[in-house]
């Protein structure tokens, strides 16, 4: 593994939700980043970001960590769930609440949004 792949994997297991975005969940520099960072402010959860903007290996190693081309990334008990439209379906469906409530994580608002 490379140092990046080492680094995203060890992101990834550590922490119970990650999002991989470019900027910030306090300053997205992307509307797609920005969408999923809404989505999880309101549910409710806690989460660690990383920007991507900040260190090119990790842009680029996180679309081979996941075999997905863009970011966002978002990855739940260290599954890879999904980029902005697939995490913005599940969020209307009610499905990634309940992801989240399988998965132990404690959210404010585990009832269905839609």
């Amino acid at each position: 593994m490379t140092d990046a792949a080492t680094t995203i994997d060890t992101t990834v297991k550590a922490n119970d939700v990650v999002l991989f975005m470019k900027g910030t969940k306090q300053f997205p520099q992307c509307g797609f980043s920005g969408q999923v960072v809404q989505i999880l402010e309101y549910v409710g959860i806690d989460y660690t970001d990383v920007n991507v903007l900040e260190d090119m290996d990790i842009r680029e190693g996180i679309k081979s960590y996941s075999n997905w081309p863009t970011i966002p990334q978002l990855y739940i008990k260290g599954e890879f769930v999904g980029g902005c439209d697939i995490v913005r379906e599940m969020f209307q469906e009610g499905e990634l609440q309940q992801m989240l409530a399988d998965k132990g994580i404690p959210a404010k608002s585990p009832q269905s949004a839609g």
